[in-house]
């Protein structure tokens, strides 16, 4: 299975996220919009894996306190375009720890820095975020989902199958 950990959002903030969807939309941007229900924050690709007992039981050993994630300004990496996301040390921390677990384990995994974003359009025809305005949108983060890649009907469909929480 193709799993990854990541902190899913509250209702106002999907709402914030998806009216910057239709923002971009309307602006003529194409390409590969991620899906309302799929919209998350990585923080640690994992890959394939046989058995996610082991990812479980490193993800249990890192302790959660909750931390505040503020979306920023929209931003872009090549064709991928994307809303920031402001975490302060204590994401940094708990990605590093969480990335430190799993280097204990003995698990693989996606060993790009950590970028904190939300991606919201994939091979986008345009990158034309010049004057999309992210209104200020703060959540709490309480918990963090392991989460399970698959396609379904030809569409990625995640699934949350673990969590931890503060």
């Amino acid at each position: 299975m193709r799993l990854f950990a990541a902190i899913l959002f509250p209702g106002d903030v999907r709402r914030t996220l998806i009216g910057t969807m239709h923002d971009l939309k309307a602006r003529r941007v194409g390409g590969n919009y991620v899906s309302a229900d799929n919209l998350h924050m990585t923080l640690c690709f994992i890959g394939e894996i046989q058995n996610s007992e082991p990812v479980k039981e490193a993800m249990k050993s890192v302790p959660l306190k909750p931390f505040h994630l503020t979306l920023t300004d929209p931003g872009n990496f090549g064709n991928t375009l994307y809303v920031g996301v402001k975490g302060g040390q204590k994401l940094k921390e708990y990605a590093k720890a969480l990335r430190g677990a799993l280097d204990a384990a003995g698990i693989s995994y996606d060993r790009k820095s950590f970028e904190p974003h939300i991606t919201l359009v994939r091979s986008a025809s345009d990158v034309k975020l010049q004057g999309i305005v992210i209104p200020k949108t703060e959540m709490m983060v309480r918990k963090i989902s392991l989460m399970k890649s698959e396609q379904k009907n030809g569409k990625t469909v995640y699934t949350e199958i673990f969590s931890v929480s503060a």
